[in-house]
């Protein structure tokens, strides 16, 4: 005796994990940009981490616009190749 086939069914796609580089992109992506201390907060990096990540970004394409917000530096990409 044999047994019925079973139906395959399709793998389901797995939903994009959410990464902290992730996350700097899109605090970066805004329109008022980060400050390092806003990025430190979102990633739990240490500031020497987050400096290096900027660079990463930079490195991968990413055109990345350094401005003041009040007394403060914050960071924004102004165009990336992504």
């Amino acid at each position: 005796m044999t047994k019925p086939k079973s139906q395959k069914t399709q793998p389901v796609p797995a939903a994009k994990r959410e990464t902290k580089i992730g996350n700097v992109v899109k605090l970066l992506g805004r329109k008022q940009g980060a400050t390092i201390e806003e990025l430190i907060k979102t990633t739990g990096w240490q500031e020497h981490t987050t400096r290096a990540a900027l660079t990463g970004l930079k490195k991968k394409g990413h055109s990345i616009k350094r401005d003041k917000r009040g007394e403060k530096q914050c960071y924004r990409i102004t165009e990336s190749v992504l």
